[in-house]
């Protein structure tokens, strides 16, 4: 649909702007096109596609509910819950599909592939279905106050999951991964006090004198038969002990086999052994406050925890110290799970029978422990248990915990209630239900600390207790340093009213015995300075043409000029021996005096094992602050080279033996020029270095004229620090004349290349086949643009130039509306720039012309006028 729209858009923007310049038959030609396009893009937009689906509504929020469903004001239904969300999706979606056609998932199923209706098995249509599946789905909270009541449900409910999760014991039943730790075990031997029951099989066998095998299932009636041969008949074992079951079995059997039983035949040579076969299935009842309560079938070896843990252990409100196991309608135990959970004690476990029922009873006082303890839970006391036992039940106090005093909040019968607990009172301080009982931590600060730093040979922590006094924590740190500073010592003190104050002691007058001793406090700390640290750090400086330059030399006493010369690796071979010069501060400058000496300049003559040529300053001792200047030889110069490249007897690198050494010395050293070579063409090519700032400066002045330039382009490139530039020179000239203008001095670096001799003329930029060609003495700049073609369109023929072989340029100039473009030589290339304006179109020049035409009419108007106006 979007493409129709540009297939006949185009044609009307093309008539709305071009139209007017066309001829009449195309005029009516296009016309003709683009009704017909209309015509063919509408029937397009009206009949579907067969077999295409209808586009589904779009929506700018895919979370947002459906259309038709309405929100109040200020909801966002971004913050619903996601089944609320859900159910306002699927309204507006069902409303939608009623606006739009589209069949909804009941409508679907009660369709077939042709649309025909499919009854349902209940005799009633799919519009029925359809009409009672959208009443359900109406039953979402749309209104505010739903809304807001359901946003307070989940919040309780999360508010209740959170506290439930809180309480002690109830990881025990709701951790999946200990399911299998509350299975009863059956490969276990026979347990002595098991009550046999219907269904479980015994295995009965003899041995001995005589011998049988007798297993078999009990009946439903509680029997076990013998064989029939035997006579015995059978014999009731339900309800009974597998051990009272066994004397029951020998009692009878004893009978028929008398070898059972020692008797007036003869001593017992037969012998009975029973144990359990396949056991049993029990179902036991769990009923009261129970996460899951109900019937359950289970083996006849589980216990009462067993039971528990299949029920999901107690609910919110179940009991966790009083689970009763019914039986008979009596209470015959009563199961305490903190004795399993805290002592590991399975104590009053027993055995379930068929029928039992074990029963949550609600719990009666649950106390909140939080803080410095062991277990942050929620615990379940009995009535009458103290505060010392919820201690036991928290896991006692963490290390940290402050234990003088307990915070137990209580709830009474009107209001909240804060009581403090001291240590004494935890054994007598009876618990009740809902109070909340806050550990608190230790103070973060020491009792005994004090602390030493600075010039002592132990410095840091040290304890009170065993430091009273200022001398007794002196003598404790070792003793003071040498450089210790003892005139003015300071102890920083934190006052009870948490005030900082210093205190100045004179420490070596503590030390003689002149001064009492100073007797510390808690979290005071003793400084002892260091005369180091109270003085600046004294440096000396030596630069210049040593071997190891050093700029900050730490100062040492007695330190000598010769020291630090061999400190620095001694002078360098380009060094002035006869001036090295040592700068010293002056410290008693005239303020006042315009002309007051600053400095004290020594000048010292070394000799080459690094002495003093003088005598009397021999041992020339140093100051702190000096500087030591060792200067450079004004006749000391490295070798510097210049090469030439090219046509040339011997080329290669020379020496550049003079300062005033020029070109024409260059190529004398080098032998002198070949027949082949093409002095026209020689360059010179010298190496540029620039400086860190120079670089900054040149890039910075580049930045500033592009930006300043509003109708220029300024193309910038990344500046180096190294580079090379070609310097166009006449070598013609500087042979025919040495020694003229013409011939510049070499520096070093410098490198003259010579060509050989060229016989090519390239063409390059804005021609219709840039090409290298040959060069033909008496051609111009025309012959040669001829041979690539010419000029184009875009050629812009007054800024065109030539760059000859020696590196210098020579540009085409105007000469009233003729071009005069520059003479070519071999070796030259020549370049035609482009054209960046936009060129002319043929109606805007038609426009340019008919406006000049139209203001040269005005103009000859105007100057008609005016003579006739002066005739």
């Amino acid at each position: 649909m979007q493409n129709s729209r540009i297939i006949h858009v185009f044609p009307l923007n093309f008539f709305l702007f071009g139209a007017s310049r066309l001829p009449r038959q195309l005029t009516i030609f296009f016309t003709g096109l683009l009704v017909l396009l209309v015509g063919l893009t509408t029937q397009a937009q009206v009949a579907p596609s067969p077999g295409a689906a209808p586009a589904a509504p779009s929506s700018a929020n895919p979370a947002a509910p459906g259309r038709g469903t309405a929100l109040p004001s200020g909801v966002n239904p971004a913050n619903l819950p996601a089944n609320v969300q859900q159910q306002l999706n699927q309204r507006g979606q069902n409303a939608t599909n009623g606006r739009t056609g589209n069949p909804t998932p009941a409508q679907q199923s009660r369709t077939g592939n042709n649309g025909n209706t499919t009854n349902t098995p209940n005799g009633t249509n799919g519009n029925q279905q359809f009409d009672k599946q959208d009443t359900n789905s109406e039953s979402a909270p749309a209104t505010d106050e739903e809304l807001a009541e359901e946003r307070i449900k989940q919040a309780q409910r999360r508010e209740q999951e959170e506290r439930r999760q809180k309480l002690f014991g109830y990881s025990l039943f709701n951790d999946p991964a200990m399911a299998a730790t509350f299975q009863p075990n059956i490969n276990i031997a026979t347990p002595r006090n098991y009550i046999v029951g219907p269904g479980d099989e015994l295995n009965i066998r003899m041995y001995g004198y005589s011998e049988g095998d007798y297993s078999q299932k009990v009946s439903p009636e509680g029997f076990v038969y013998i064989a029939q041969q035997t006579g015995i008949g059978p014999i009731f074992v339900s309800g009974l002990s597998v051990e009272k079951a066994k004397e029951r079995l020998i009692s009878r059997m004893a009978t028929k086999f008398v070898g059972l039983r020692n008797s007036s035949y003869g001593a017992q040579n037969t012998f009975l052994e029973v144990s359990l076969g396949s056991i049993r299935s029990i179902r036991v009842t769990v009923t009261g406050d129970a996460v899951r309560p109900g019937t359950y079938t289970m083996s006849g070896l589980s216990t009462v925890m067993n039971a528990i843990y299949q029920a999901g252990g107690p609910n919110d409100i179940g009991s966790y110290r009083k689970v009763q196991l019914i039986r008979n309608n009596r209470i015959v135990a009563t199961l305490d799970l903190y004795d399993y959970l805290l002592n590991g004690i399975q104590q009053n476990d027993l055995r379930l029978q068929d029928n039992d029922n074990i029963r949550f009873t609600t719990f009666i006082e649950r106390i909140e422990i939080g803080g410095a303890v062991k277990r942050s839970n929620i615990f379940e006391m009995l009535p009458g248990e103290t505060l010392d036992r919820l201690l036991f039940y928290a896991g006692d106090f963490t290390a940290n915990a402050y234990k003088g005093r307990l915070k137990v909040t209580r709830v009474t019968d009107r209001e909240l209630k804060v009581t403090d607990v001291t240590a004494p009172e935890f054994k007598t301080f009876v618990m009740q239900d809902g109070d909340v009982v806050s550990v608190e931590r230790v103070l973060n600060r020491f009792e005994n600390k004090i602390t030493i730093e600075g010039a002592v040979f132990r410095p840091g922590e040290y304890s009170l207790d065993n430091n009273k006094t200022l001398k007794d924590l002196i003598k404790s740190a070792e003793g003071i340093r040498g450089d210790a500073f003892t005139g003015r010592v300071n102890i920083v003190r934190t006052r009870e009213d948490l005030a900082v104050e210093n205190l100045s002691i004179n420490l070596a007058n503590i030390l003689a015995g002149t001064d009492p001793d100073i007797p510390l406090q808690r979290e005071d700390q003793v400084i002892v300075p260091s005369r180091f640290e109270l003085a600046q750090q004294a440096t000396i400086s030596a630069i210049g043409e040593l071997n190891k330059p050093d700029p900050g030399m730490p100062y040492m006493a007695n330190m000598t000029l010769n020291d630090v010369l061999v400190k620095t690796g001694g002078l360098k071979e380009s060094a002035a021996y006869s001036v090295v010069e040592v700068v010293r501060r002056k410290k008693d400058v005239d303020p006042k005096s315009p002309t007051a000496q600053i400095a004290d300049i020594y000048r010292f003559n070394v000799n080459r094992d690094l002495t003093l040529s003088n005598d009397a300053n021999r041992n020339f001792v140093l100051e702190p602050f000096d500087q030591i200047i060792v200067r450079r030889s004004p006749n000391y110069l490295e070798q510097t080279y210049a090469a030439v490249v090219g046509e040339v007897i011997m080329p290669g690198p020379y020496a550049i033996r003079s300062k005033d050494m020029k070109i024409s010395d260059l190529v004398f050293q080098s032998g002198g020029l070949t027949p082949q070579a093409y002095v026209e063409g020689a360059t010179l090519v010298r190496p540029v270095r620039l400086s860190s700032d120079e670089l900054q400066r040149k890039q910075r002045a580049i930045q500033e004229v592009g930006d300043n330039a509003s109708k220029t382009v300024v193309e910038t490139e990344v500046q180096s620090p190294t580079s090379s530039e070609s310097i166009g020179i006449n070598l013609k000239k500087i042979l025919a004349k040495p020694g003229s203008s013409e011939d510049i001095l070499v520096q070093e670096g410098d490198t003259l290349r010579i060509p050989k001799l060229l016989e090519t003329v390239r063409i390059q930029g804005e021609v219709q086949l840039p090409n290298t060609v040959k060069y033909r003495a008496g051609q111009t700049f025309q012959d040669y643009i001829s041979q690539t073609g010419g000029f184009t369109s875009k050629s812009q023929r007054r800024k065109s130039f030539v760059v000859y072989a020696n590196g210098s340029v020579d540009r085409t100039r105007k000469f009233m509306f003729f071009n005069v473009y520059p003479r070519v030589e071999p070796g030259a290339e020549i370049v035609v720039p482009k054209r960046t304006a936009t060129p002319l179109t043929p109606q805007q020049i038609l426009s340019s012309t008919a406006g000049t035409i139209s203001s040269l009419l005005s103009v000859i108007g105007l100057i008609i006028a005016l003579s006739r106006v002066g005739n």
